[in-house]
């Protein structure tokens, strides 16, 4: 028979459990045993829930506490040797290590290939060791055996573990394959000694271009390997395998899963040339997206290869692990009845594939109900008004190439700006949003509920915008911001005053940690009804004489961040978007808002994982953003914001943004991103940023005056702006306030000594 499979199952919970008693641990709210107790009732939860909707290969070791590539780095035994005494257990030490101590800074924190999804990226060097240090897999699968639940554990693999991971002394992490493969022998010999039947292996970086070291890594991991046991199922997604496919059909291995979503072009080859005893997991069911599979497609593929293999060497599977989408649709019952009989959260995708499996075992009547269902959506989406409007296509057709370019070129705006804003050398600023305190939270929701009228509620935010310039000028922050108590989230905010987005109560995603976010749903063509933030910004400058920054976020990021249409080209998706901003740009400037701020964040995490597509996504992205920019005078300053991205490959891309001022993710890198930018020559102006947000952790002065100087030694003075690296949502203000005293007075003493340095020049 078919079988019905799941790669991985979402943390954090229906009502986002986890985050809240990690939080409560973090702030010494709970203690261990209440954050363990909560996590083992979320597991015991999800396990039975994917075995009582029909999933008959249900994964165990896909929950952490952090993060799953943070978790395997603990059990290899990888532990940098500044955490060796951090914290007081062994579960502070690696909440250290993610998030760093008063003493000690955190670990560096990229993207999970091209999610929004943030991973801790594992520090190794030429020396590394490895040793099994945990029995993290063998313990869930054993929890889940007490409670009668059959798993498959789940495992970050070697080639990707080693191709995510970097060594600060510049060797090649994947030269260290032979070093792991002994870890993952005797983690394997653990699971079969206690009688675990299979094990699956995830190696998205399948899904990539592979260098030479990275093939014959594969080749030779996997031999060693299946001389434990040959009962693991390398697990490929977030791409088509391509070229790599044969690589990874000759993989002595059970099973290989693909991604048929993204790599539908996988399936034919891989049914030609699989070898006999191979079986295959097919991707069917979108992972990353909630629309609603269509059934009728997918099951002729699953029919397909039931032909030509047989029904006990096919697997029906979500393309990738469902972490990247919302817990269970019915919690949401605000969304109206037709919109949410187009959508599909994590739990309806358990049912979807279980539809699947059960259809091409027992045929297409097994599952009438459920096929009935997803044929009348996809027939509702395409017909549908609220879809399709025509005034919003005609104006995407009459964009011509002269809307995407400023006026003059940077050269000549920076004279312009500079003259118009007096600016000290290394202004200071900060990246936009300041702490979202209990009040506020407590206050929106308040609002929203119909408990705090629309002028109360207002009068409120004045209140705490105000005291949000009085603190900055306090400080002596240079350009000034706002501080966004208005808005709930960064995209969220944007799309709630858009046409053609709808919004969910509980459709949260983990993005990092505790993180969560609430991701957009564009179902339609879109269109900025009226002004979004102009009555904000405006009040704001009219509060201070200093220079107020108007913060958009920018269209590529809005497109990254929320759960897309899939019936029309991303691109096209995304120029809607950039018109929308474009319009909030032009009446921000008339408002007499001068500096204007579009973050793209997502701009790197957007580009596909093969370089062959990387131009065509380049050029829309980059032309989209400056279509949102390209309506201002010389003198309005445009900045863009970038954080925990690799920027070596784009470098050329960032540059034709055309952005006057662009702030990046610096901190935990220890400025490494800006050799990027240096080596590029890149001609605009940089804030990297000069301490992390994402910890609780205050450098001092000191710290973050090396930082200014290290960045001085590659910058010019008048390149260069003072700024922490991200916005300041999550912190408190009492370290808020801090880490921007010690970093205005940092850049206040770098400031002070630039004559001395244009001396010794």
């Amino acid at each position: 028979m078919v079988k019905a499979a799941n790669l991985g199952f979402p943390r954090v919970g229906a009502h986002r459990e986890l985050k809240k008693a990690v939080e409560a641990y973090w702030r010494g709210d709970g203690d261990a045993a209440a954050l363990q107790q909560t996590a083992r009732a979320l597991r015991a939860r999800h396990w039975r829930l994917q075995a009582d909707a029909g999933i008959t290969i249900v994964p165990s070791n896909d929950f952490s506490l952090y993060d799953h590539v943070l978790d395997a780095t603990v059990t290899f035994g990888a532990v940098p040797a500044r955490f060796a005494g951090a914290g007081a257990s062994a579960l502070d030490r690696k909440f250290a290590m993610a998030r760093g101590t008063g003493d000690v800074p955190a670990m560096e924190m990229t993207k999970w290939f091209d999610t929004n999804y943030h991973y801790i990226v594992p520090e190794l060097d030429a020396d590394q060791q490895f040793a099994l240090a945990d029995e993290a897999p063998l313990d869930a699968w054993r929890e889940a055996k007490a409670l009668g639940i059959e798993t498959r554990p789940v495992l970050v693999g070697p080639v990707t573990f080693l191709s995510l991971a970097k060594a600060k002394d510049g060797s090649a992490p994947i030269a260290l394959i032979d070093r792991l493969l002994p870890v993952y022998r005797a983690l394997l010999a653990k699971l079969a000694a206690a009688g675990v039947a299979a094990v699956q292996i995830d190696e998205p970086i399948l899904a990539t271009d592979l260098s030479a070291a990275q093939r014959d890594a594969f080749a030779h991991a996997y031999r060693a390997l299946a001389a434990e046991n040959r009962a693991i199922t390398v697990a490929a997604y977030f791409g088509a395998l391509g070229d790599n496919l044969p690589l990874a059909l000759g993989l002595p291995v059970q099973g290989l899963h693909l991604d048929l979503v993204r790599g539908a072009d996988d399936l034919e080859p891989a049914l030609a040339g699989a070898p006999d005893g191979l079986t295959l997991s097919l991707g069917l069911v979108e992972g990353r997206n909630i629309w609603r599979t269509d059934l009728t497609r997918a099951l002729a593929q699953v029919e397909r290869a039931v032909a030509r293999l047989d029904a006990d060497r096919v697997v029906v599977a979500p393309s990738c692990s469902l972490l990247h989408c919302p817990v269970d649709l019915a919690h949401e019952t605000d969304l109206d009845a037709e919109l949410k009989s187009w959508l599909a959260f994590a739990t309806q995708k358990l049912d979807e594939v279980a539809a699947l499996a059960q259809a091409a075992g027992q045929g297409r009547a097994a599952a009438a109900a459920a096929f009935d269902a997803s044929d009348a959506a996809a027939a509702a989406r395409t017909g549908s008004p609220r879809v399709h409007r025509d005034a919003v296509q005609a104006r995407l057709a009459a964009v011509d190439a002269g809307m995407s370019r400023r006026s003059t070129p940077f050269a000549a705006r920076r004279k312009a700006q500079a003259q118009a804003f007096e600016l000290p050398p290394l202004p200071t600023t900060t990246i936009g949003s300041f702490p979202q305190t209990a009040d506020v939270r407590k206050a929106r929701a308040a609002h929203r509920r119909g408990e705090l009228g629309d002028a109360e509620y207002q009068a409120f935010l004045e209140r705490k915008t105000d005291d949000c310039i009085r603190r900055q000028e306090d400080i002596g922050i240079d350009v000034l911001v706002h501080g966004e108590f208005e808005r709930n989230d960064m995209v969220e905010y944007f799309g709630e005053q858009l046409d053609g987005f709808a919004f969910t109560r509980n459709g949260w995603v983990q993005s990092y940690g505790s993180r969560c976010v609430k991701p957009p749903v564009i179902f339609g063509d879109v269109a900025r009804p009226q002004p979004m933030t102009v009555r904000w910004s405006a009040y704001a400058q009219s509060r201070t004489e200093k220079l107020m920054k108007g913060m958009l976020t920018g269209p590529v990021t809005i497109l990254q961040w929320s759960f897309v249409r899939d019936d029309q080209p991303r691109a096209d998706t995304c120029r809607q978007i950039a018109l929308a901003i474009r319009d909030e740009v032009v009446d921000l400037e008339a408002a007499g808002i001068r500096l204007i701020q579009i973050d793209e964040p997502a701009l790197r995490e957007g580009l596909p994982l093969r370089h062959r597509a990387w131009q065509a996504y380049l050029d829309w992205a980059t032309e989209c953003f400056r279509l949102s920019a390209s309506g201002v005078r010389d003198e309005t300053q445009i900045h863009t914001h970038m954080c925990y991205s690799e920027f070596n490959d784009i470098i050329a891309s960032i540059a034709a943004l055309d952005a006057d001022v662009i702030s990046i993710e610096t901190s935990r890198s220890d400025m490494e991103l800006l050799d990027a930018f240096t080596r590029f020559n890149y001609p605009a102006e940089i804030g990297p940023g000069v301490y992390d947000i994402h910890s609780p952790r205050v450098p001092d002065q000191a710290e973050m005056g090396a930082l200014i100087d290290k960045a001085l030694q590659v910058l010019k003075p008048e390149q260069l702006w003072i700024n922490p690296d991200c916005g300041l949502k999550t912190r408190d203000w009492p370290e808020v306030e801090a880490a921007l005293r010690r970093m205005t007075a940092a850049a206040q003493e770098a400031r002070a000594r630039l004559p001395q340095r244009v001396a010794a020049e």
